[in-house]
């Protein structure tokens, strides 16, 4: 049995990270930032700016599940070259900076790529510096004393790409992996590893044989769940882990052929059970093999408290309700055709001090008082259409302004327009392609504001 309430509930009351503790930690990085930006240093000469990375920028970051587990997140910091500096000095020099704070001189720790600032009992952040070189992007190692080749902003734009096509569950269901993961302890595998695994088994031509593929919660998982277990039985050994935004390179040396193998068997179990669980139709031995999974916290409840949101303090009756919705509102039925394909692409203009960039490159994620320019980049609809916009906000800012919009409104003939980033939250904006009064297809671009 899928039952998607229970799914969604246990996502929110136990997996996702909670709003308390996103709310610290991107007011920590917040504070990171203009230290770095703020100071008199040779880092800081040649701030440009921090970027979201790994599960940060991903938005994968799970709650911690053992008593004694905790969370960190890493940031790059991009720098402009210095050419008097090896590669090991980045470290050096931005270890020195946190040394001369009284803040932060006694939190910081150096790594091979990164300094780790530990804020005690909560987590850490790991700020690893990133450059530009020759036209190509690098993080530098200070052990070895070598630039090494990447493209984290690529992989954020690969991993945002297969999270639309699942429209927006991959996410989820790598959330749910990590948390069993911590929860069973009885297999390892780095983050990086998990979301190349997972996202590489998405792919918009299985929705072509199956469109409701990716439909729901359980569903998602239970399939590419078998869709990973089917890649592993087919690869007795360990196969290259690529990163997906940088070719030539992989990801093996994190992981041994020893954990592969028992990563291998336990997906195996897992989607066992897994298929037990959601092809049982009586409801409660549905619970009790699902809870053989994810443990007794499934299923507690079926609705979701607001007790993690932010926004709980406001109710229904203060706000002015204004989303509109296609169906409801504009008599227009969603059937979305798999053939079809339309796309946004969301560009961070430049203000003074702050560059131009695309937003999904950058984990989705900008700050205050910025404009964002939204344009239909692709559309693959034949023939004649009509392209429709809606803007949704969230969160406490935008909820006490009265100001959460949602109104759909026809694309001018422009396919485009401009919003500006005022409130802090989560927020989205959708189009929609209508051809011969049916939605075929729609794109859905995350900004988060912080």
């Amino acid at each position: 049995m899928k039952l998607i309430k229970h799914f969604n509930s246990f996502l929110a009351e136990h997996v996702n990270l909670s709003e308390v503790r996103l709310h610290t930690l991107d007011s920590r990085v917040n504070s990171i930032s203009n230290f770095l930006k703020n100071g008199e240093n040779p880092v800081s000469d040649r701030y440009i700016g921090i970027i979201p990375q790994g599960s940060y920028a991903h938005r994968t970051m799970i709650d911690p599940v053992g008593k004694y587990d905790e969370f960190d997140a890493d940031v790059l910091l991009e720098m402009d070259e210095n050419l008097d500096w090896s590669p090991r000095d980045y470290v050096e020099e931005l270890y020195k900076a946190f040394r001369a704070s009284g803040r932060y001189r006694h939190m910081v720790s150096r790594h091979a790529h990164c300094v780790k600032v530990d804020y005690a009992n909560e987590f850490h952040i790991d700020v690893v510096p990133y450059l530009e070189r020759h036209g190509s992007y690098y993080v530098t190692n200070r052990d070895d004393d070598v630039f090494e080749l990447t493209n984290p902003e690529a992989f954020n734009e690969w991993l945002d790409e297969k999270n639309r096509i699942t429209t927006g569950r991959l996410i989820k269901v790598i959330r749910l992996f990590k948390y069993l993961r911590d929860y069973k302890n009885t297999f390892s595998a780095r983050s990086i590893i998990l979301n190349i695994l997972l996202g590489g088994r998405v792919n918009s031509v299985l929705l072509l044989g199956d469109p409701k593929r990716y439909s729901d919660l359980p569903t998602a998982f239970m399939n590419i769940l078998s869709d990973l277990n089917d890649y592993l039985q087919a690869n007795p050994q360990m196969p290259s882990v690529d990163d997906p935004s940088c070719p030539g390179q992989n990801f093996n040396h994190r992981w041994s052929e020893d954990q592969y193998q028992n990563f291998r068997n336990r997906v195996q179990l897992y989607y066992t059970w897994a298929r037990a669980a959601y092809d049982e139709e009586g409801r409660d031995e549905s619970i009790r093999l699902w809870r053989k999974i994810f443990g007794d916290s499934f299923a507690e409840t079926s609705v979701a408290p607001l007790a993690k949101s932010t926004t709980a303090s406001f109710t229904a009756r203060d706000l002015t309700d204004t989303e509109q919705f296609l169906d409801r509102d504009y008599g227009i039925p969603e059937i979305l055709d798999a053939r079809y394909r339309v796309r946004l692409t969301a560009t961070v203009r430049a203000k003074p001090g702050f560059r131009t960039f695309n937003l999904r490159r950058h984990g989705n994620v900008v700050g205050r008082d910025r404009n964002i320019e939204f344009r239909v980049s692709e559309c693959t609809v034949p023939g004649s259409y009509q392209i429709y916009w809606k803007v949704k906000n969230t969160g406490a800012e935008a909820m006490s302004a009265n100001c959460l919009r949602g109104k759909i409104e026809q694309d001018d003939g422009s396919r485009y327009r401009s919003e500006p980033t005022k409130y802090q939250g989560k927020h989205y904006v959708e189009c929609y392609v209508v051809q011969n009064g049916v939605c075929v297809a729609k794109d859905h671009q995350v900004v988060i504001i912080k």
